[in-house]
This record gives C-alpha cells, sequence and structure tokens, in this order.
C-alpha cells in the first residue's frame, strides 16, 4: 500500500514540474511577442519620419505615402503572428518604396536627417530579427513540450493551445 502511495505522490510532483514548465514556456512566448511588438512599433514610428524626409526632396508617387500611412495606422490590429506578418510584409514593402525612390535622388542620400533614419531603419531591423528569432524559438519550446510525451498529456488536460511561428516574407 506504501509503495502505491508513493507512486501517485511522485505521478503528481511529475505533473506538476510538468504543468509549471508548460506555463513557463507560455509565458516566455506572451513576453517575446510584446518584444516583438516593442521593435515593430519602432519601425512603424519611423514610416511617418521617412516619407516626410523624401517628401521634402521628391514629389513622388502618392500612393507610396498613401500605403505607409494605410499600414501604419494598421499597426495595432492584429494580434496573431500570423496576421501580423501578412501586416508587416506590407510595411517592408512600403519602405522598400520609400527607398527606392529615395535613390533617384542624390541630395536626399546626402542628407543627414536621411543617412540617420537609414541607420535608424537598419538597427531597428536588426533588432526585429532578433527579437523574431527570440520568439520562434520559445514558440519551438513551447510546441514541443505540448506535443512530447508526458507534459502533452498535461497540455491537454489544462488546454494549452500551440503558439504560431512569426516569419516574415522576404
Amino acid at each position: 500500500m506504501e509503495w502505491l502511495v508513493l507512486l501517485l505522490f511522485a505521478l503528481l510532483a511529475i505533473a506538476i514540474v510538468l504543468y509549471n514548465r508548460l506555463v513557463y514556456d507560455r509565458e516566455r512566448v506572451r513576453q517575446a511577442w510584446s518584444d516583438v511588438l516593442v521593435q515593430l512599433k519602432r519601425r512603424h514610428d519611423l514610416l511617418p519620419k521617412l516619407v516626410d524626409a523624401v517628401r521634402t526632396y521628391a514629389d513622388f508617387e502618392s500612393s507610396v505615402v498613401a500605403e505607409a500611412t494605410r499600414l501604419r495606422s494598421r499597426q495595432d490590429a492584429p494580434e496573431a503572428a500570423a496576421e501580423r506578418a501578412r501586416l508587416e510584409s506590407g510595411v517592408s514593402g512600403a519602405l522598400g518604396s520609400l527607398f527606392a525612390v529615395a535613390e533617384a535622388y542624390p541630395e536626399l542620400r546626402a542628407s543627414e536627417q536621411w543617412l540617420h533614419l537609414q541607420q535608424n531603419i537598419s538597427e531597428i531591423e536588426n533588432h526585429i530579427q532578433s527579437a523574431r528569432r527570440y520568439y520562434n524559438g520559445a514558440v519551438k519550446e513551447l510546441n514541443v513540450r505540448i506535443d512530447a510525451f508526458p507534459s502533452n498529456l498535461v497540455a491537454i488536460a489544462f488546454r494549452f493551445q500551440p503558439a504560431q511561428f512569426f516569419n516574415l516574407e522576404s
């Protein structure tokens, strides 16, 4: 009878440890996603400055400005990683359009303000890449723990859901 009590106690202790690991992984994913959103917001905040800098040197298509403004206004909309990735791909395209327009204006490319903005956007892109890599690593650990035995039994019992990876299109 004592061995049965010890076995039940051991199983309960294992279940508690596995549950706590799942909770830790889930919170790490949430924190990592928050970090990604902070970096994306920094990039969105630079869009108007980039548009203004280009606008002062070039009278370019209003569609580029309209698209950048539209995408910036939607920055807080999607919370799901897949939806956010689609939006951010559009932002990357708008940034590419802005930089392409700027290439045609040597005086803009030589401006101190433009160089500073380019440096900031490059730095932010590196931070986004780093935050995204950390987030995807946290998602992988959570998803593996949700799928692997015996933690999957605890995950099913407490309805843990796998997280989505955040993959930006090139």
